[in-house]
């Protein structure tokens, strides 16, 4: 989010009493790429320790009025992560309705690492991106609260007037709005891109931006990424993705474009634009006509692949 947003004396007395009164926090300094809350790194000396953590204020209310417990689901799917084996942020604590803070708000560890959108071994990057995904679907988080639903209801969705493919778009959302084919629910991220995802050097460092993770179907965390870069790098990078994660998951995982449309639906609402954390993490080169492009011919990949 762009918008200066201001720690305020509240916020900084909630953070001294979750770690300690006897910590000195240091300046809170705004973390790029944040789109839909207001993200803040800082550390912490506890103890002669200095330990960097990270502060999430939801802070958009169109977000907050359709999901009011944001600040327990990023705590619970926290922990629920943990129990991946990969590196995630740790909860420290939340303010569930902002009692404390003004706004809801997580306080959780940072972990190291650097967001990598222009890597030098592309192969490698979308193995190692797909292999840690793969990971997380191994965990079936039975009794998570929460489940996997659709963004976007594919029967309200209108023609597009953007698109040069209008009548293609049409049929999307009626294969979207028709039966979903059966798949087993594991745990999902279900905001799984590049940039959430970090490194050091060749190797995944962690995984990040929890809030929206569920319970739900392997295939939508899958087509969500490979939507993601279809739009980043084309639809050759999208589908070297599918292959590599095809591999990793082996037989537990059986492909079906159903999810790939679905994940698509979820972000066909209005004009494409570019999406700022892209810019925000050094890509140049894209604009709001290139998305566009890059949609109606994601779009009709796709499609064709309900024609086999």
């Amino acid at each position: 989010m762009d918008q200066i947003y201001e720690v305020t004396s509240d916020i900084k007395a909630w953070l001294q009493k979750s770690l300690g009164a006897k910590s000195e926090i240091k300046e809170l300094i705004p973390l790029k790429g944040g789109t839909s809350s207001h993200l803040f790194e800082f550390t912490a000396v506890r103890d002669g320790r200095f330990e960097p953590f990270v502060l999430r204020l939801f802070t958009l209310e169109e977000w907050l009025a359709m999901e009011p417990d944001l600040a327990k689901h990023e705590a619970a799917s926290l922990r629920e992560a943990g129990k991946t084996g990969l590196t995630v942020p740790e909860i420290v604590a939340f303010d569930e309705t902002g009692e404390f803070c003004g706004v809801p708000a997580v306080l959780m560890t940072k972990i190291s690492g650097e967001v990598v959108l222009q890597p030098d071994d592309e192969k490698h990057w979308l193995k190692e991106m797909a292999a840690a995904l793969s990971k997380i679907h191994l965990h079936k988080a039975e009794g998570f609260g929460w489940e996997y639903f659709a963004y976007n209801d594919a029967l309200k969705m209108e023609r597009p007037v953007w698109s040069s493919c209008p009548d293609e778009w049409m049929r999307a959302f009626r294969i979207v709005a028709g039966i979903r084919p059966h798949a087993e629910f594991c745990l999902i991220h279900r905001d799984y891109h590049p940039t959430n995802v970090l490194w050091e050097g060749a190797q995944i460092s962690g995984i990040v931006d929890w809030v929206n993770a569920c319970r739900g179907p392997a295939g939508i965390d899958v087509g969500h990424c490979r939507l993601n870069l279809a739009l980043l790098y084309g639809i050759p990078a999208a589908d070297g993705f599918l292959a590599a994660y095809e591999q990793a998951a082996g037989e537990k995982f059986t492909y079906h474009p159903y999810w790939d449309l679905s994940a698509l639906v979820d972000f066909a609402e209005g004009t494409p634009t570019v999406y700022p954390g892209w810019t925000a993490f050094g890509v140049a080169g894209l604009t709001d006509e290139l998305m566009r492009h890059r949609f109606d011919g994601y779009l009709l990949n796709l499609l064709k692949r309900f024609d086999r």
